[in-house]
């Protein structure tokens, strides 16, 4: 695992433990990249993280709430300690609240997904950027959705805080251009995860009533979004920042 495209690096991912930001720490590490997989599902994250040290990786774990401000700094300077620099972070950390129309929604409810969707990324970015700029650069990947784009009834709160991700990259580029840190989003379609076989029941039922949303007939899998983070993370996109990579099966394009 040292002779890929990102020897040498070091990336972070957040929402590591499983779905599309497994993949993409899996990805990495199988591209070069020593990665740090924070989580709170720590448990699950540890063991993931065993397994690509098993495999001949190198890999850590950290707990991260990415709400909380004191929770996500320790994991980043964590991850800086252990391995001595931070070239990559994916800002991949999610949560998809139960669909609601926009009277019908919670404060509560709202307020969730603002924390985990936007303010997680925010906070990921403030302590990451410092790590970069120590490093000589770096490229920060936002996990956003082709629902930063496209809206869809009953889910207000996901719609507003994905769309939102594309201009704080955007941000974040022309900040820190200067630095060589660039920020790019990576927009999904609808990708064969746990969590849409829980939003669905099971993946058979998402890829039957869902699949067909897409052009391409079929819901996208996680590693052909971990593929697009390591073009990402890798030098292969160096002109590229302050951008959307929208990979979707074409639904944006209804």
């Amino acid at each position: 695992m040292v002779e890929g495209v990102l020897a040498g690096k070091v990336a972070l991912v957040t929402g590591a433990a499983r779905g599309i930001g497994l993949a993409s720490a899996q990805a990495f590490a199988d591209e070069g990249a020593a990665v740090a997989l924070l989580d709170l599902d720590i448990a699950t994250a540890e063991a993931e993280a065993a397994a690509i040290i098993s495999a001949g990786g190198r890999a850590m774990a950290c707990p991260c709430d990415v709400r909380d401000d004191a929770s996500v700094r320790t994991a980043v300077n964590a991850v800086a300690a252990k391995f001595g620099t931070i070239n990559v972070g994916m800002c991949n950390a999610a949560t998809l609240t139960q669909p609601a129309s926009i009277v019908d929604l919670s404060l509560d409810a709202w307020n969730q997904a603002l924390a985990v969707n936007l303010t997680g990324v925010f906070l990921t970015s403030k302590y990451l950027i410092p790590h970069m700029i120590l490093a000589g650069g770096g490229s920060i990947i936002i996990t956003a959705s082709q629902m930063a784009r496209v809206a869809t009834p009953l889910r207000g709160a996901y719609c507003a805080t994905k769309g939102a991700l594309l201009q704080l990259a955007k941000v974040i580029a022309l900040e820190h251009a200067a630095q060589k840190i660039r920020a790019n989003t990576l927009s999904p379609g609808g990708i064969a995860t746990d969590r849409l076989a829980q939003q669905f029941g099971d993946l058979e039922t998402a890829e039957r009533e869902w699949g067909p949303a897409h052009p391409l007939g079929r819901l996208g899998q996680p590693v052909e979004i971990a593929r697009a983070a390591v073009y990402l993370a890798s030098d292969d996109s160096r002109f590229m920042t302050g951008s959307d990579l929208l990979i979707d099966g074409g639904y944006a394009a209804r």
